[in-house]
């Protein structure tokens, strides 16, 4: 029997999904270890070997979400590069866009990625291409050999490479890569017009520099990875999730490791796209509750939102990306009281080492799921399955002493009110992403995911109004489930900088033609059939003297492809700005994305048609409304038959996570598996 294996890494578990050829899942959640991250899928494949028995040679597809691009930009633990620009324009990593967001501190520090090449390592090249693509001044080869000389002399283990307007001519930058391999072939190079070929030289320049700043660290982890798979005897190619949605073979993946920014969000999204259509759920809000953060993300008309460019660790990023936005709430958020005496709960997190006081790891200081345990939410001997105890005992010890009594809280209420904080920093990030652009979450179905997103879904439903829940299948590990439904995803661009008006459309069939090749081959390396790929075209388009443009989806089936392209970018502008005009338009870019389904939609049914004795008994538990213990019944959810209904106060429990029903919510078990959860006691069927 074949397998199919979905590992995902995050801060605190690391979690694995294994699908067999009939749709059956078996999936488990790892401690992830933060000094090895790969040690963790290690671990699975020992894991699965023993408890499973899943044989190396059985498994058919092995596909992983990694947050090592992110972690590498976060903590400062990158490589050591250096920057090669046109004569004139080393500074521009450092000028940027000479904005500030915080104008009035007392002590300005930079907000460019200034860390990721210091002046010392940039270096000025002589060459310059005049707007059109034309060369003004040809490139000097010796200044190129003198300058990488001394960036190999300084230790870099990266060089990124960004001259003028090189994304209309990119030959004097792959001269450039050819004379480092040349001179140093162990130094790893990043070209601006492979990686990003755009205009806006600040944006285009940093993110050259963050690719070439990762490219060692993410070329090291997924050599080992493949190392580690292939010492196992796993024959299949390693698979990657990229940030737009979609993933690749590793060894492309390595080409521009800075597309893997938000990998394993990423796969959560998708994830919870699979489930909303399987359960015929067009409009939806995913929130991704792990150990150490909340990603939030909106899918609209049965599709996620792409933005084209994201923020990692602070800094702008231009990278299409899947629309997440992250905070630092999670189950092992730290509860701190702040110099003013207000309770505070994270963005520092006790993550797996030491992790939660409850854990017994030699944690200390109070966390989120410290509070869950002393409120009821969590059996403390049912925790990951079973597979970790937790101690309430030292739990209580932890809230008692760095919360309660310095509050002068009661220890229940000084848990409650953990919660409560969390909660609220929650949903004002969902308010942020759907209010703030004009959507309105009373509209949308929220569908918690995560390790803790089903243990405060009717707490952030009730705060915003949302009427209906949906609790996947297997929400605790849905992002490993999402990347066995994600599609193999290219994408290739081209700068395309050319007024809409007369514009012919054999001149952009020619250029979309092009990407279609380089697409093409990368789908061939991957064993892709052409009859098995969608390609979808796209341009980038403003008014003419705008500074920022929206992507348009380009049609060449239309009648007249050009005109229908300005009508839609009206129509865009109009809806993302509230305004649109009759003026004159331009092209910026232009992209092709070559896209192609594998797998099975891993949303099979999972609940029984018939069910068995699912209540498992009562506990006490401590909730917002009730503002006292109360009974609530805890089931168990692979009990649970189709059709199945329970009202709140109730627990459902289920290896991978805990579903806090409150009082005033009825759950009631889909033919999908879904776990719909209506409030008022009116239940509604998808």
């Amino acid at each position: 029997m074949e397998f199919e294996i979905g590992v995902d890494i995050g801060g605190t578990f690391t979690d694995v999904v294994c699908r067999n050829g009939n749709g059956a899942m078996q999936l488990v959640k790892i401690p992830t270890t933060r000094s090895n991250p790969s040690a963790g899928v290690k671990a699975a494949m020992d894991y699965m070997r023993r408890e499973w028995r899943v044989s190396p040679d059985e498994i058919a597809r092995f596909v992983h979400g990694t947050t090592v691009a992110t972690n590498a930009v976060i903590e400062a633990k990158g490589a050591r590069i250096g920057l090669l620009t046109t004569k004139g324009f080393k500074d521009v990593l450092e000028i940027g866009r000479q904005m500030r967001h915080s104008v009035y501190d007392l002590v300005l520090k930079p907000e460019t990625p200034v860390f990721l090449a210091p002046g010392a390592w940039r270096k000025e090249v002589d060459e310059r291409l005049t707007a059109t693509g034309d060369v003004l001044v040809p490139l000097d080869e010796r200044s190129v050999v003198h300058a990488i000389d001394e960036l190999a002399a300084a230790g870099v283990e990266a060089i990124a490479v960004s001259y003028l307007f090189s994304f209309l001519n990119p030959a004097h930058e792959r001269r450039t890569r050819e004379i480092v391999a040349e001179r140093h072939p162990r130094i790893m190079v990043s070209l601006s017009c492979e990686v990003d070929p755009a205009f806006r030289e600040y944006e285009r320049t940093c993110v050259t520099a963050f690719d070439a700043y990762i490219k060692p660290v993410v070329g090291r982890y997924l050599e080992r990875m493949e190392q580690d798979l292939a010492e196992d005897r796993v024959r299949t190619p390693l698979q990657i999730m990229q940030s737009r949605g979609g993933i690749s073979a590793s060894r492309i993946a390595r080409q521009r490791p800075v597309r893997l920014f938000l990998s394993g969000p990423a796969a959560g999204v998708i994830g919870g796209l699979e489930v909303g259509r399987a359960a015929g759920i067009e409009d939806l809000i995913t929130v991704d509750i792990g150990g150490t953060s909340c990603d939030i993300a909106l899918i609209s008309g049965g599709r996620p939102l792409i933005r084209a460019e994201g923020a990692i660790g602070g800094y702008s990023v231009r990278v299409p990306m899947v629309d997440v936005n992250a905070i630092g709430s999670g189950g092992g958020s730290i509860a701190w009281i702040d110099g003013a005496g207000s309770l505070r709960v994270g963005p520092q997190s006790a993550g797996s080492e030491p992790g939660p006081a409850c854990y017994g790891r030699g944690g200390e200081r109070a966390t989120v799921t410290d509070a869950s345990v002393v409120l009821g939410y969590i059996d403390p001997a049912y925790f990951a399955a079973g597979s970790l105890e937790l101690s309430p005992k030292l739990a209580r010890q932890a809230i008692e002493t760095v919360i309660a009594r310095p509050l002068g809280l009661t220890l229940d209420h000084a848990a409650l009110g953990i919660h409560r904080v969390l909660n609220a920093q929650m949903a004002e990030a969902i308010r942020l992403v759907s209010i703030g652009r004009g959507i309105d979450p009373r509209g949308y179905t929220l569908l918690p995911l995560g390790g803790g997103g089903p243990l405060h879904a009717t707490a952030l439903a009730r705060e915003l109004g949302i009427r209906r829940i949906a609790v996947p299948p297997h929400p605790g590990v849905l992002s490993a489930t999402g990347l066995l439904s994600a599609p193999i995803e290219h994408e290739s661009s081209v700068a395309f900088p050319r007024p809409l008006a007369n514009l012919d459309w054999p001149e952009v069939a020619r250029a979309l033609s092009e990407r279609d090749e380089a697409c093409a081959r990368l789908m061939r390396s991957e064993d892709v059939p052409a009859a098995r790929t969608q390609i979808f075209y796209f341009a980038d388009v403003c008014y003419v003297g705008q500074a920022y443009h929206l992507e348009i989806p380009l049609r060449p089936e239309a009648a007249n492809p050009i005109e229908a392209l300005y009508r839609d970018f009206l129509a865009a502008h109009d809806r993302v700005y509230g305004h649109s005009t009759e003026g004159a338009a331009r092209i910026v870019n232009l992209r092709s994305i070559h896209r192609s389904a594998v797998g099975r939609p891993t949303t099979t049914v999972t609940a029984p048609s018939r069910g068995g004795n699912a209540l498992k008994g009562t506990r006490d538990i401590l909730t917002a409304d009730s503002g006292r213990f109360v009974p609530a019944q805890v089931y168990d959810r692979s009990a649970m038959a189709i059709g199945t209904e329970i009202r709140g106060p109730a627990i459902v429990e289920q290896p991978d996570t805990t579903t806090l029903i409150e009082p005033g919510w009825r759950a009631t078990v889909v033919a999908d598996g879904t776990l719909v959860i209506t409030a008022d006691g009116k239940t509604e069927r998808p």
